[in-house]
């Protein structure tokens, strides 16, 4: 089968439009055949060998977390799925596999695709969906009428987190480029702040969670605008989260540090989400899978609004 690999790490240049070994099935697998994948910041950052101490040297490396497809084949333990139907999935552990024509899916981390999305919307879903879902409800505890900032709001984390948080019944406040401003209102957003003209760290409004999306600021820089309850997330690690997230584990406003957890209920919870109209999936462009490349010079721009989709195949007609 088609692939993109890498054999080492690096820039673009080091992904491969490859022939590999079909995924075997075991019994307690299903086989896909994907129909359309997705790009992460992740994908990359591994691709650059960020992540090596993770990742280690095993090559060659199929990249790629996000799985829309149909199911081929079961194994005999799986009772869940049976072959032709239409799934989403959220492939763990790294790096993950998505950037082929078949994978093998562990059914702990797929469910059934919501049935008003195309294989190329549903593969926007998965990754960024579950990650915006379990930082504001597991994480920051959500509640209704809290009020949330979300930075980073036109991203791919960031349109699912405005509107899981209006799913919520939160007041949202989203932070942006003047470009997408009316997109984030349109997800939901009770009020959207141009980062380019006004920084919100310098503004007297406090807020009960703020959700750093994009992972750009630091906590000592958004204390000032937390409430005495509040919470502040981010993505990435860096000095100032590890340190501040120890220490305020001795004062009342918090500094967490969150990495996602892939699993078919949250998944099962966001297609529900999806199909009563609550939350919508965003793409920006798709490209086909010879040209991932391509998608990974644009999402490394940081240009992205929403999610940059993979097209491995043509969607099934019926």
């Amino acid at each position: 089968m088609k692939a993109i690999a890498i054999n080492k790490y690096g820039s673009v240049d080091v992904l491969e439009y490859i022939d590999v070994e079909k995924p075997l099935v075991t019994s307690d697998r299903l086989l896909v055949k994907i129909s359309a994948s997705s790009v992460n910041p992740i994908d990359w950052k591994i691709r650059k060998g960020m992540l090596r101490v993770l990742t280690g040297n095993k090559f060659p490396m199929v990249l790629g977390f996000d799985v829309a497809g149909e199911v081929v084949e079961v194994g005999d333990r799986v009772t869940d799925f049976k072959p032709g139907d239409p799934i989403y999935a959220y492939l763990d552990p790294i790096p993950g596999g998505a950037y082929a024509e078949y994978t093998a899916v562990s059914p702990q981390v797929a469910c059934l695709k919501p049935t008003n999305l195309t294989y190329e919307q549903a593969a926007a879903v998965p990754l960024a969906a579950t990650t915006a879902l379990q930082a504001l409800r597991d994480k920051a505890e959500i509640k209704k009428g809290q009020k949330v900032l979300i930075n980073g709001a036109s991203g791919g984390v960031g349109v699912f987190a405005v509107q899981i948080a209006k799913a919520y019944q939160a007041e949202v406040t989203g932070v942006c480029s003047n470009k997408n401003i009316e997109l984030v209102k349109s997800l939901g957003a009770d009020k959207v702040i141009d980062y380019k003209q006004q920084d919100f760290t310098k503004e007297t409004e406090k807020y009960d969670i703020i959700f750093d999306a994009v992972s750009n600021r630091e906590f000592s820089e958004c204390k000032d605008n937390l409430l005495p309850q509040g919470i502040y997330i981010k993505l990435l690690p860096s000095f100032d989260i590890l340190v501040q997230g120890f220490l305020t584990l001795f004062t009342s406003k918090k500094a967490k540090l969150f990495f996602a957890k892939a699993n078919s209920k949250d998944l099962t919870y966001l297609k529900d989400l999806i199909e009563t109209g609550k939350v919508k999936s965003i793409v920006d462009r798709t490209y086909p899978l010879s040209e991932v490349a391509e998608a990974h010079r644009y999402s490394e721009s940081g240009r992205a609004v929403g999610k940059i989709v993979i097209k491995v195949a043509d969607e099934k007609i019926e």
